[in-house]
Formats: C-alpha cells, structure tokens, sequence
C-alpha cells in the first residue's frame, strides 16, 4: 500500500526544526515549554515519560492538522530514532525518496558497534519506554479514529513505512517496527470493533423506525439512518482494508522471523486480536498460526501460544467455538505438560484446566492421567497447577443426591471427597511421596485438607450399613495424608526438595497458622490415644500417629484441662513401645517425649516422670538380662540374644534425642562388647546395635573401641567405620577454628597405625567388584546391588573428608587415586571431587600424590608381568591413560601449577632411575618404562621448566644412555623429545593474568616492561630463574631453540646461567613456593577429566529440539536411583544428616 504523499513545500514550517527536531516545535512542544522541552523530538518526549501521553498525542493531532507534511515527517523519526537509528529523515528525503530509499539510507548511517537499541535495553528507564511507546500507538489512533484515519495519507504512510521496516535485515528495525506495527494492528481492531457496534445499534434503530406504521414513520430519520449506516461501513471497509495490508504485509512474515522476540510479539498480539474481535478473528484462518508455532524452538515463543489460547478459553462462548481447533492440537498442549521450560510447562497445565471447564469430552483418560502425575513433581509450580486440574476433575463435580449431606463427619461429602483422595494416592503408587500430593492440592483444596474431623471419624468410626469400609492400605494411607495434612498446615512451607527456604508469613497468614495449631491441638489431643490404641500393632499407621504431637500447642493441655488425655497418650506411648522392635516406631516414640518434654510448658513434669519411669525400666531389664546374658557357661540361645537385642535397641532409640548419661550405660555396654570380641561367639545381631549407643561412652574410649570394631568382622562394620570417621572429623584441629582455642586438648590426631587400618578397610571393603559383593543375592538381585554400592560410597565419602580435611596425611589418596580409571562410573565423582579439593590444599603434595598413585599401579605391574615391561599390554596403557586423565586435571594456566607439575617430574625422574636393572650394567633400569607415563605431563611445563627437568634428568643419565637406541630405551627417548618439543605450544599461559577463561579474540600484545615483576634481592639464583622468565614474550608464535643434550655440548660454549647445577636450579623453582608465580586459592581451569555418557547425552541433546522433559520426581525411599549417591560429600555440616549418629553428649 503505497503512501500517498501531498508536495507541501516543507521549509516554510520547518523553522529552526531541521533534521531529527521536530518541525512545528512552537505547536507540537507549546504545552511543554515551561518544563524546558520546547527543543526535544517526539522519541526524546515520550522516551522520558514526563508528559501523559495522551497531552503528546493531542499536540501531535494538532501540528497535523496545522501541516501534515511536517507532523508526519516527525512520526517518521520517532520510529527511525525508536530504533536506536542515530540518523534522521531530511524533509528534502521525504519530498523526493520513496520509503524503500529512505530505509537503505537509514541502514547505511545505522551504529552497529552496539547490538543494543531502546527495545532491548535493559534498566527501568528502557522499560517504561516500551509501555510509553505502545501507549503513545495505541493512543493515537484512538484520538484519530473518527477523522485522521481515515485521510488515506497518515495511515497509508505509516503502514507503509512500518512494512519496508519490518523487512530489513537490521534486526534493530525489524523488531521495532514490527512491535509497532501489531500494536497499530490492535488499535485498529479496537476502532473496528467500535464501528461494529455502531453499525449494529444503527441497524437496530433503522429496523425499529421502519417497523413504525407509516403515520409515525420519521423519513427524515430514516435517511440519516442510512447515511449513518453508510458511512460507517465504508469505515469499516477501509479499516479492514488497513487491517489486512499489516496483517500479509508484517505479520504472515514476522511470524516465523528468526528472532524469538519478534515471533514471539506476533503471537501475543494475535492472541489479543482473536479474544476482542472473536467474530472476524476468531476462525481457523488465524487459529492455525497459533497451532503452528507452539512446536516453536523457543520456549518464549511457546509460552506466548498458550497464554493467548488461555485468554479465549477463558470465556465459555469463545472456548465453545474451538473445538475443531482443539481436537486437532490437543495431543500437542499435552505433551508440552513435559515442556522443558517449566513456566511452559505450567501454562499448558493451566490451558489443559481451562479447556477441561469447557467441556468434559475433549481430553481422554490417558490424558488426564499424564497430567495427575505432575502433582508429585519436584517443580512447585508445575505441581501446583496440575493439582489445581486433579481437583476440577475429581472433586469439582457434584451428584445431586449429594446437595443435603452434611459438612462434616463420615457421611458429609467431605468424606466421599477424602476416600477418593485417598483411592488416588493409592494409585498413583507412590505412596511415600504423600506430603507432596498434599503439598499440590493446597492451594486449591485446603478446607478439605484441613477437615480432619471427618478423617478421624473416617478411622475410628465404624461405617455405617451399606458403607464399605476401608480396608488396611486405604486406612494406612489416609493417616499418611492426615499427617502430611497437619505438618503443612503448621509448618506452612512446602516439602523438602520444593522449596528454596522458608518464607516470611504475612500477618494474615501467621494468624491462620495459629488458629490451625490451636484446632489440631483440641482435637488430636483427644483423639490420638484413641487412635494409637487401635493401631497399636500396625507399624505404619502408629510411626505417622506419634509424629503428631510435635506440632501440639502444649499449652492447649492446661489451658483446655485435657491432662486426663496427656496421661491416656504417654500410655499408649508406653504401649506401643512394649510392643514393638522395629527401629521406625522405637525412634517416632524418642521422638514424641522429646517434644512433650519441654521446660517451658506446665506438663514438662508429668512427663518427664513418664520418661523416667520409662527408661529406669528399660536400663534395669537390660542389666538384668545382661547379667544372665553374661554368666551361663554354654553358648547363648537365641531367645537370650533376642531379649537383650530388643532392649538395647530401645535404649538405643531413646539416646538420639535424650540425655542418658545419669544411668551410666558405659559399664554394661563396654562389658558386652568386650566379652563378644574376646570370645568371639557375640551374635552379630547384638554387637551391630551396640554401635547404636557409643553416645554414652567418652570419646576416647570410642576410639579404642571403633578400632577393635574394625578389625573384627562383625555385621557392624560399615556403621562403626563411618562413626569412627565423623568422630575423627569432629575432634580434628578443625575443631580450635574461629577462635575456641580452649578447644585445643579435645583434639585427636590419628597415629599412623589407625590411619593404616583406615586405609586397609577402605581398599578391602569399598573398591570391589559387584559380583564379589555377598549382599546382591536374592529376588531383588538389582536393588540389592545398589544398596551395596549406595553404602560403598557413603564409606568412601566418610573416609575422603579426613584427607581434604589433613586429618589423615594427604599422600594415603595415592591408594585412591589409582582406581579412579577402574572404578570410574562407581565412584568416580567422589574421587575427582577429592583430587579437586585436594589441589586447592597444597598443589606440590597432590601433585606427588598423583605421582605416587602411578608409581604403585606400576610396581603392581611389575609385580605381575614381571621385569620385561612391554607396553602394548592394556595394564600399561590403562596406566597412561590414567596419567593423561590427571593431566588435564591441572588446566590451562600452566604458571597456576608451574611447582606442582616441576616436583612431579622431579619425582617421577628420581623413581624412573631408582631401581638399577637386574639384568646388569648396560640394561635400563628396572623402573625406566615410567617415564612413558611421565612424558603425559610433559605438555604442562612452560618452556623454561622444560629445560631444567631435562637438564635434571640428564643428572641420573650417562653418556652411553643417550647414545642408546634399542626398544628397551624408547621411553627414555620419548620422555626426552617430550621435554624438547613443544616449545611454542606454552606461550598462552606465561603471563598469569591470562587464563582460558579470557576471550579468544586476540588483543594487541603489551610492552614486556608492563609486566615485569620485582625481583627479590640476595638470590642470585632465583634472579636468574626470574629474569629468565620475564624475558619471555608471550606473542602466538615465537620460535623455540632446539634444545640438545649439555652432555654433548662443549662446556666452553655453554650460557653462564647453565653452568648451574641442574639439581640446585630445579631445587630453586620448586622452592619458590608463595613467590606469587601461583595462588594457591584458585581452583585449575580444567577439572572434568572424564565426562560420563550421561553428561555426553545432555551435551548433544542441547543441540536438537526436544522441548519436553520427563518428570521431575522427588527422591524415592524404594527407588534408590543414582541421583541419590551423589550429595555434597565434602560439607562439613553433612556429617550431622540423620543418617550418621551425631550424640547427644557432644
């Protein structure tokens, strides 16, 4: 649609105006000359945001109507300097160019050092220009609707223009004008909508006058009636007409542009054109664009789709005329409920929830089961949404022979909805994930939730005639959920793994905590003894019954006088705990008399007496049964040993969360253990519990003990060897830390023989086979397996603390390290994050602890193989293999590790020439064959290293071995050229500051004088080794000498600085530690030595389009997968997890 321009002679308006003012500023600027703005353009007015809009549009309508020419030239500019374009449109350019003339010459003066323009600035300022420069659009043209408009020169010249701006290759014009062009389009459609409704009220008022008998019949109106009608419908024709040019003009084209931002603009507008004028946009012709593009590769774009569809289905009507359009892209917004992008993921649970309201019919079964699963993802959100869908679809509809049933009790309707809560929960088949079912449903379904009323009739109520009663699963999983119910209603904080922490509690909602406490308090105080009495037997339902009372306002028991119904609880409590062994129940009963015994509340006496009458009980019966234990002659039976392994496990269970040092256990239990290990014949079940109760003991007799434990096989030895690590931990010199000096004679460093022992055990326990592993027997072959390795690693884990940690010396990694190659999908995270933390301790002695681990893998081989090493073997190469994986280990920036790498040569060279051959003078020496290995880290010395090392070398070397060339000496050759070649490979990592996390892009070279350092004075020799090296231009090629043997060379002609003793030069650069050439608390730019086929996968999947993802399920208790074994190993804190026994007397 070409514009049509009117030749107006531009220069007689345009006074002092010129290129980029605005022309007609007196008129445009008047209103605005008292704030100083009589000078600005229209882009710089609205990019402020001082004026409203609406006074800019009006002095805007009025300087077009005073000359259009000069007012359109302004709009013009506005969208050119809206773009970020520096350059401005001449009224000579606008007189004589066509539109597509003038955007090549604003292309050509467009600054693109810059990839920023106003749209995509960031700041609050750039984003209040984005609202003002759509308000500003859709402002005028709502002031312009009844005339301007309709001129066939403003419009037409806008449109236009915005066209050939959306189709130039200049992203920042492209972007702009086509967000100006949608938002023109939306104006438009609101002013067709507007003509619309006139049309019809005009033709209703003209039916009306016609329909009068002719004696009453106004023709005069009728005319004007017509002439209305008239007139609006060449209106409209003329709007639609605008409205289709932008439409195939712009959008048909910026629908799929390669920016995401600009379909994604398209997409929302045509959403916002469908929803306000359903009648001429709502239809398949405009619908399939938004089909289309929700397979867009960009999730904004996605997102963009349903939120546009979510707005039609928002009202029944329009929702009503999409089925066609839903039944063929239905199966496409379920399967974006596993959107990658989870804000995607959720509108599309949202859209399904709105389509569901609409019409029961559209989604099948199988979808509506897809997306109940989502209540249990680890994505609150996405949980949230899907329970909101559950909740609709199942709880929403009622029969109406349900209308007159009561609110609360069995029969109410709460009921029938808590039965089918609890028959969902079921079948879902994750039951230990109930507090996240709970945790979905909150939002919308928290009356019901909140009913425990009826779940307590639902328990304790027998069902009345015709009622099918529930059976004991269902009965199990409703006090799961009766539970979970109450921990959310208390602690009002999603479950673990759905939240980032807890939130600050409104007014509001601190005073519904309070009242919720208070009503589970009244009723559960009452009803739980009657509860526990029941199911006094059933394991499950007792565990969840006795976490109740932790969140009991303890108050309510005097306050309501309800001591009558504390007693009846701590008898049950008694009960329950005389009945039962199982560790669950016996820890959930501990745990029950910890919170009712709590100083500050009234009834702390009641129950401490309880507690007490409790335990002096449980401590005689095992005195008792220890004596008779302890004293017959013949073997104990097992009725013996049960009695005492079921006693002591209820000691045990009372030690985690209370103080039982005034029974003085440590006589009895030191006794049993004692004789057990002595004797030999303890049963393994009761000297695995008694680990269970080391809090009782002091701390050094912990020790003595945990070692005789090591070194018994007994079934405790796992649990005692983590405990006897932690212990270690805690009382480590970490323990004088931040100040408690005074802490000093707590400190326990293992000797040399305990930290023997601990090492044996790790090697003999945890780096095994699967298959030799005794535990993975069984029907659950595979599960068992993991249970194994899941306890291999927590060994592991225990013991790798206490090297990171220097309890225990840091070259005992050495037996690590060595099996990180074969043991690499086990344990091979552990191990890296071990060499890792490692290195940032002391980068020398990981160095030689790296080394060290070589030299026993090789003396292995020899050990096996024999002297003749050939190095063809696979235990050869998986040897070198390992040195290259350690190599990388240490990064790019060479100078970081420059001593590490030196002292690691330094010993591989000494260990290589150690051993003389044992076949006689004039054969390599035994170890020679290592420096193949060594030659891998070849690569990590800087040029002037490479010169010492080899000159330390050529120290253990005589003139006959480096005229050697037989296949024995090879690796003596290799390691020689390994240190002689690669000169120029090194130059990116001489400067320090330089690292591989700069830019690629190469930068002028600095003067060498820039970067000089200070030379200390009274070392002639580190001088010398320093200038050396500050010498050193660091350009991307540089010529490396040639380096030779100074055994062949001619003493005379050597440099001054080679004279040197190559040992005392070597012995300089590895004592320069702390000079500044390395900082020892910067982590290497290289830590992955191996990546895993998991991480490969996720490597290439970047790179195509899938756009879902599978659900993100929290951990299960029964599915132990690998993502478990994988926690922070290295935290100090995590030695406190529940899973470790951390006592109560320390």
């Amino acid at each position: 649609m070409a514009a049509k321009k009117g030749k107006k002679a531009l220069g007689d308006k345009a006074k002092g105006g010129g290129a980029g003012r605005t022309p007609g500023l007196g008129r445009v600027n008047g209103h605005h000359q008292e704030n100083g703005m009589e000078n600005m353009t229209l882009f710089e007015v609205v990019k402020m945001g001082k004026s409203a809009t609406q006074s800019v549009v009006d002095d805007w309508i009025e300087a077009y109507k005073h000359d259009r020419d000069i007012a359109l030239l302004d709009l013009i500019n506005f969208f050119i300097q809206c773009s970020g374009c520096k350059g401005a449109v001449s009224p000579e350019m606008f007189r004589h160019m066509q539109n597509s003339e003038i955007i090549r010459k604003m292309t050509e003066e467009f600054d693109e050092d810059s990839g920023d323009y106003p749209l995509t600035m960031s700041g609050p300022q750039w984003k209040k220009f984005r609202i003002s420069f759509c308000d500003f659009i859709a402002v005028l043209v709502r002031q312009c609707q009844y005339s301007i408009i309709y001129d066939e020169y403003m419009m037409d010249t806008v449109i236009s223009l915005l066209t050939g701006l959306s189709d130039s290759q200049v992203r920042a014009f492209r972007h702009t004008s086509t967000l100006a062009a949608m938002k023109l389009m939306t104006a438009l459609v609101n002013v067709a909508l507007n003509l619309s409704i006139n049309m019809d009220n005009t033709q209703r008022q003209y039916e009306a006058e016609r329909n009068k008998v002719v004696a009453k019949r106004a023709n005069d109106r009728l005319e004007l009636l017509l002439q209305k009608r008239k007139e609006l419908q060449e209106n409209q024709d003329e709007i639609e007409n605008m409205m289709n040019a932008i439409f195939k003009g712009v959008f048909v084209h910026r629908y799929r542009d390669a920016i995401a931002e600009i379909r994604a603009v398209c997409i929302e507008e045509i959403g916002v054109w469908m929803k306000l004028y359903s009648d001429a946009f709502l239809n398949d012709s405009y619908l399939k664009y938004v089909g289309w593009t929700m397979h867009d590769k960009q999730g904004e774009v996605r997102l963009k789709c349903l939120t546009a569809l979510q707005g039609l289905f928002y009202s029944r009507e329009l929702g009503a005329r999409l089925e066609l359009f839903t039944s063929r892209f239905k199966d496409r917004i379920v399967s974006m409920t596993l959107d990658k992008e989870y804000d995607v993921a959720v509108q599309a649970v949202k859209l399904l929830t709105l389509v569901l309201q609409s019409s029961d019919e559209v989604l099948t079964a199988e979808d509506c089961e897809s997306i109940y699963h989502l209540v249990y993802s680890a994505h609150r959100p996405i949980a949230v949404s899907a329970g909101e869908f559950l909740f609709k679809k199942l709880f929403s509809h009622r029969d109406p022979e349900e209308e007159g049933l009561p609110r609360r009790g069995r029969q109410s309707l709460n009921g029938s909805l808590i039965k089918t809560t609890v028959f969902f929960f079921l079948e879902s088949e994750l039951h230990e994930h109930g507090a996240y079912l709970v945790d979905s449903l909150w939002d919308c379904a928290s009356e019901l939730l909140k009913d425990w009323e009826t779940m307590i009739s639902l328990l304790l109520d027998e069902p009345m005639s015709g009622e099918e009663a529930l059976t004991d699963r269902q009965e199990t999983a409703l006090v799961e959920i009766m539970l979970c119910a109450i921990r959310q209603a208390c602690e009002c904080h999603p479950p673990v793994g759905r939240g980032t922490g807890k939130r600050v509690l409104s007014a509001k909602e601190k005073k519904t905590q309070l009242d919720d406490r208070t009503r589970i308090t009244e009723m559960f105080a009452v009803a739980l003894p009657l509860l526990l009495a029941k199911y006094c037997v059933d394991i499950d339902k007792v565990t969840n019954l006795l976490q109740i009372p932790k969140y009991f306002d303890l108050d309510i028991y005097t306050t309501g006088r309800l001591e009558k119904h504390l007693d009846a609880l701590l008898r049950q409590i008694w009960e329950v705990q005389d009945k039962h062994t199982d560790t669950e129940v016996l820890e959930a009963c501990s745990t029950t008399y910890h919170a009712l015994c709590n100083e500050e509340f009234t009834i702390f006496n009641r129950v401490d007496i309880a507690r007490s009458q409790l335990l002096d009980e449980l401590v005689d019966k095992f005195n008792r049964l220890l004596e008779d234990f302890l004293q017959e002659g013949e073997e104990p039976d097992e009725d013996d040993a049960y009695q005492v392994l079921s006693t002591l496990k209820k000691i045990s269970a009372f030690h985690n969360a209370h103080d039982l040092s005034k029974w003085d256990l440590f006589t009895s239990n030191y006794r049993l253990l004692n004789t057990g290990l002595q004797n030999g014949d303890m049963p393994e079940q009761v000297t695995a519990e008694y680990s269970l109760t080391l809090s009782v003991i002091p701390f050094f007799h912990q020790i003595i003990l945990l070692k005789m434990f090591i070194n018994a096989e007994v079934l405790c030895l796992f649990q005692a060897f983590t405990i006897l690590c932690d212990l270690l931990m805690i009382f480590s010199h970490q323990i004088m830390s931040s100040g408690r000096e005074q802490l000093e004679p707590l400190v326990y460093t293992p000797d040399s023989s305990l930290q023997a022992d601990l090492l044996n055990f790790i090697l003999d326990q945890v780096f095994i086979d699967q298959d030799d592993d005794n535990n993975s027997t069984g029907q659950n072959e595979e599960a068992s397996k993991i249970e194994a390795l899941h306890k291999r690693r927590n060994l592991l884990a225990a013991y790798c603390k206490l090297i990171i940690y220097n309890v225990v010396e840091m070259n005992t990694a050495a037996d690590i390290f060595k099996q990180y190659m074969r043991y690499y999908n086990d344990y091979g995270d552990i191990i890296k994050d071990t060499l890792s933390k490692t290195r940032q301790i002391d980068k020398v002695q990981c160095a030689k602890t790296l080394v060290l681990s070589l030299q026993a893998l090789f003396n292995e081989m020899l050990s096996e193989l024999g002297f003749n090493v050939d190095r063809s073997t696979s235990a050869f190469c998986g040897i070198k293999e390992l040195a290259r994986r350690f190599s990388l280990t240490f990064g790019l920036d060479q100078l970081k590790t420059r001593e590490a790498i030196a002292m690691l040569h330094k010993d591989g060279i000494e260990f290589a020439f150690k051993e003389p051959s044992p076949q006689g003078q004039g054969s390599p020496p035994l170890n020679l064959a290592f420096l193949d290995i060594l030659s891998e880290f070849s690569s990590k010395l800087i040029r002037q290293d490479r010169r010492s090392v080899h000159m330390y070398l050529e120290r253990f070397m005589t003139v006959q071995m480096a005229l050697q060339r037989e296949d024995c000496w090879l690796p003596l050759i290799s390691y020689r050229n390994s240190l002689q070649a690669g000169g120029d490979d090194d130059t990116m990592s001489v400067v320090s500051g330089i690292s591989s996390r700069g830019s690629t892009r190469s930068k002028k070279s600095k003067p060498a004088t820039s970067s000089k350092r200070k030379l200390p004075e009274g070392d002639s020799s580190d001088a010398v080794w320093m200038n050396r090296e500050q010498n050193v231009q660091t350009p991307v090629m540089m010529h490396s000498p040639h380096l030779t043997s100074t055994v062949l060379r001619d003493p005379k002609k050597m440099r001054p600085e080679d004279t040197q003793s190559p040992n005392k030069r070597l012995c300089v650069l590895l004592s320069r530690r702390g000079s500044g050439l390395m900082e020892d608390d910067e982590e290497p730019i290289v830590e992955d030595v191996m990546m895993s086929s998991e991480d490969r996968l996720e490597d290439i999947n970047e790179g195509m389009d899938f756009d879902t993802i599978d659900i993100d399920l929290p951990a299960s208790k029964n599915r132990r997968e690998r993502t478990e074994l994988k926690p922070d190993y290295f935290d100090p804190s995590s030695i406190m997890d529940d899973s470790v026994r951390i006592f109560h007397f320390l």
